[in-house]
């Protein structure tokens, strides 16, 4: 019996732990990268060097492999469907992942299943944002124009980028000059961001994970608070279900993070989607039973699930910037005399400012010092605390 070779196309941190994740299970992994010096490139022992948007080296790629999965959703649709075509598993496959591909594709599918959104329209310049914002005002305040928006390029987007805050018609060209579709959507008055981590396997088994408090500093996860604290149990019930329901619909296989806004009247709606591992499940690596990554190798590989229950009250995840401190490693001394409960998660990153270049995670039975422990850690990583 020969153990799977599973395809991951990227070779970010995602795809290096994903890697990692599949090292006890025995899976070998093939990696196409950018570089060689990518995170996953620098562990994974086959890499394949070459560009995802070129279908030749896709298929080259695919030779030899059991299942094709990501750690980005960015190779185009129409290359995926070619790889299907082929007789190569994809997973999830190209008419699942262009929800995650597409915010205007999205948008149009969760308003057909019936998912919570904020209200939204795709936009081709700026007075028609102007005219989305004036149907808010008749909506609301009529002294208001409708101002602010959020306008989103609706393909490339992550991190902040490709999104805008729009206070004025005077600032709503700029998205424009992408030459890509916009999106409007209005400004959510939420209380704070959740999100619902779930996992499908192809015969349709799924799981889903605690839903968490992700808190965003410049557009960029800071900390994700795992469950989120004082979130009412039918509202979490509705968020998990939500998930479960939009992974059904769309036929997503491997893991789906469903971003969600918390608003002050009581709902939930959905902000975003991404059908990978997620910054939002990075607590699971060392909080759950089993990993968001070990889950994502076992669903794309048809594998039974693994149990994704909590093993502590409360785990936290604070991701590691870059900033002006390059020399994170002489850092682990104090980091791990003060906590040795504290796990460490480096990505092989050259330091740049804002970059994330690692996380930590910390466990147990006091929400307040366990959110204390985990940022002190990455503050002292960064080198912003000293003490």
């Amino acid at each position: 019996m020969t153990f799977p070779v599973v395809g991951m196309v990227g070779g970010g941190q995602l795809a290096r732990m994903t890697h990692e994740a599949g090292i006890p299970l025995g899976i070998k992994f093939k990696l196409l990268s950018d570089t060689p010096q990518d995170s996953a490139a620098q562990v994974v022992s086959d890499v394949v060097i070459g560009d995802y948007r070129d279908l030749d080296t896709l298929r080259d790629f695919a030779r030899g492999c059991d299942v094709i999965t990501f750690d980005h959703e960015h190779v185009p649709t129409e290359h995926l469907r070619a790889l299907e075509a082929d007789g190569i598993p994809v997973r999830p496959g190209p008419e699942a992942l262009v929800h995650a591909q597409d915010k205007g594709v999205m948008r149009a599918k969760l308003t057909q299943i019936g998912a919570p959104c904020p209200r939204h329209r795709l936009v081709k310049d700026p007075a028609d944002v102007a005219a989305f914002a004036a149907e808010a005002a008749t909506d609301g305040d009529s002294a208001s124009d409708g101002f602010p928006v959020i306008l989103k390029t609706v393909r490339g987007g992550y991190d902040g980028k490709g999104v805008w805050f729009v206070r004025s018609l005077d600032d709503a060209a700029e998205p424009f000059k992408a030459g890509v579709p916009v999106l409007a959507e209005e400004k959510v008055d939420f209380v704070r961001e959740l999100a619902a981590n779930v996992v499908r396997s192809p015969h349709g088994q799924a799981v889903a994970y605690p839903v968490v408090e992700s808190q965003q500093v410049d557009g960029v996860c800071d900390t994700v608070i795992a469950p989120a604290p004082g979130l009412d149990e039918n509202l979490a019930l509705r968020a998990e279900q939500l998930a479960l329901g939009i992974a059904k619909e769309l036929g997503v296989v491997g893991h789906l993070a469903v971003e969600l806004f918390e608003t002050r009247d009581g709902r939930i709606l959905v902000n975003e989607l991404a059908m990978r591992p997620h910054n939002s499940g990075h607590w699971t690596q060392d909080g759950a039973v089993t990993s968001q990554f070990a889950n994502h190798v076992r669903a794309v590989l048809d594998l039974p699930l693994g149990d994704p229950r909590p093993r502590a009250p409360w785990t936290v995840m604070c991701n590691v910037l870059g900033g002006d401190y390059p020399d994170m490693y002489s850092a682990y001394l104090h980091c791990m005399a003060r906590d040795p409960k504290l796990k460490i998660h480096m990505y092989g990153k050259d330091v740049k400012p804002g970059r994330k270049v690692g996380h930590v995670n910390t466990y147990g039975d006091d929400l307040d010092d366990v959110l204390e422990r985990a940022r002190h850690a990455a503050g002292y990583l960064r080198g912003t605390i000293t003490e």
